[in-house]
């Protein structure tokens, strides 16, 4: 008899539906087959699936088991089909027998027969409402998870044996309660507030640049000069997350199994700060099965790396591409898959080895040429892709002892409230298109959305030449002297707007 059962796989963040087609013939040796491209966590199903059947009191046929997962041509990967095809066992055996054509299945079991937390639960749940299906069964400790989407009904299993009964009709299960996206959405926080934070009035203006246009930023500073707590502070000036934008963060999280068991959402920005020492594939993701890195757990929120220069040489190269289009692209023997790494990139370093070149208080020690050596490290074309470069020195004495209220900052919720402002003017600037914020514009997007004076044009051609401005420069300098003047609520670029972009391009680059 031949069971056909509903489950899915996650290509990149979408789901595609997987029919696991199970069939047990009556003739033949008793063995157990799984085809279509299944790798060992699911070829170890088999295991996990006999035991869960027999644990759950119902009888494991003794027969020719032939489970096949179509299409034959995608990858499966992960323990998500044990419920599809534990059930589908079930009913080619003629042990049940539901009306499940318009159910979808995913799960793992234990052995027991009890449904373990599964990943990926997220984007399944938005692939059983794109294809029309009108129920999806999951495990029921990641029912929360699932309850965000609209207009399809969540069935959160504890274990196999209730899906049994509740299929037999001897008991009811109850559907999981929808939960509203906008109720769960919340302001960005951080681990420090910009009032803590003594000092430093130029690089904090440059951190609100670059919240408010989305733009990276590099920051060279001497040991202690606060370069590390800047960056830590940045979340918290960030817009609050849109609905879409948290359902395409809290997707990647999910995929991974970095969704807390008890969050329906990622509601805050994210912020991620892999250690020097990170890999290329643990940065960027891939692995035999892709999987998404730091810089898509960094998607809509911050990446920061500390000490830049000290990270492989190999490993900061793969951020070109992901830096100037927003998603990075896997290739793999057995497939090829695409994340979104839409962040902002925040980079520190010291300015050599010893880290007091240039410092007023303390003499470098370094000789000329480790300084060089050690600058060189990031390459010209990492450094051309970041928008905002500034030094960071050390913090005047008087200011570290003075009081308080001498020395009165703003607060994160005050600078927020002035970048929420700058992102809503390019919410209503960029209506109609895919773009979020002023640092995602292209060329083109450039020369329709920011229109220059004369008086802005001669400057631009004057900084081109003493400068020695890239192409890639001069246009970042326009999209940075654009976030200024939302800031300022105005218009038009002028002239003082373009003079502080060119402020924060760097002296040794162009």
């Amino acid at each position: 008899m031949l069971a056909k059962i509903a489950s899915g796989a996650t290509v990149g963040l979408e789901g595609e539906v997987v029919d696991v087609e199970v069939d047990i013939a009556e003739q033949g040796l008793p063995s157990f087959t799984i085809v279509g491209l299944p790798d060992k966590a699911v070829e170890e199903s088999k295991e996990r699936v006999r035991s869960a059947i027999k644990n759950s009191g119902a009888d494991f046929p003794i027969s020719r088991i032939t489970v096949n997962l179509a299409p034959a041509d995608l990858p499966k990967a992960g323990p998500a089909y044990d419920l599809p095809i534990a059930l589908g066992i079930l009913i080619a055996s003629g042990q049940i027998n539901p009306d499940i054509s318009d159910s979808l299945f995913f799960g793992e079991l234990s052995l027991d027969g009890s449904l373990r937390h599964t990943n990926g639960i997220l984007p399944m749940a938005y692939l059983a409402k794109e294809k029309r299906f009108k129920r999806i069964f999951i495990p029921k400790i990641n029912e929360v998870e699932a309850s965000v989407v609209g207009n399809i009904t969540v069935y959160p299993v504890e274990s196999l044996l209730e899906l049994v009964r509740f299929f037999s009709k001897t008991i009811e299960i109850a559907p999981a309660k929808k939960i509203k996206l906008a109720s769960l959405l919340t302001k960005s926080s951080a681990e420090f507030d910009f009032a803590e934070i003594v000092g430093q009035e130029s690089a904090k203006r440059a951190m609100e640049i670059a919240a408010a246009g989305g733009h990276n930023i590099y920051m060279k500073g001497t040991p202690g000069s606060g370069k590390t707590m800047l960056a830590r502070a940045l979340p918290g000036i960030l817009p609050t997350l849109t609905p879409d934008e948290a359902l395409e963060v809290t997707k990647i999280y999910s995929i991974t199994g970095n969704l807390p068991q008890s969050a329906a959402l990622i509601t805050t920005r994210p912020f991620r700060s892999p250690h020097h020492t990170t890999s290329r594939i643990g940065l960027i993701g891939g692995g035999s099965n892709p999987a998404p890195g730091d810089i898509s757990l960094a998607h809509r929120g911050v990446l920061f790396l500390d000490e830049l220069p000290e990270f492989p040489r190999h490993v900061l190269e793969s951020l070109r591409q992901p830096m100037e289009d927003g998603i990075v692209s896997i290739s793999r023997a057995r497939g090829s898959v695409t994340y979104p790494a839409a962040f902002i990139l925040v980079g520190a370093s010291n300015p050599c080895p010893c880290g007091f070149f240039g410092d007023a208080k303390r003499a470098c020690t370094c000789l000329p040429g480790q300084i060089s050596r050690y600058q060189k490290r990031v390459s010209g074309p990492i450094l051309d892709r970041i928008d905002i470069h500034i030094d960071v020195p050390s913090v005047e004495t008087q200011k570290l002892v003075a009081k308080s209220e001498d020395f009165k900052a703003e607060s994160s919720k005050e600078i927020q409230k002035k970048v929420q402002k700058a992102r809503d003017i390019q919410t209503k600037r960029f209506r109609g298109t895919d773009l979020k914020s002023n640092s995602e514009m292209a060329t083109a997007a450039v020369k329709k959305f920011c229109k220059l004076s004369n008086e802005c044009k001669s400057m631009l051609i004057s900084a081109v030449s003493t400068m020695s401005l890239t192409a890639r420069s001069y246009f970042k300098v326009i999209k940075i002297a654009r976030t200024i003047a939302d800031l300022a609520n105005e218009k038009e670029i002028s002239v003082n707007h373009l003079a502080e972009a060119l402020q924060y391009r760097p002296k040794d680059l162009d």
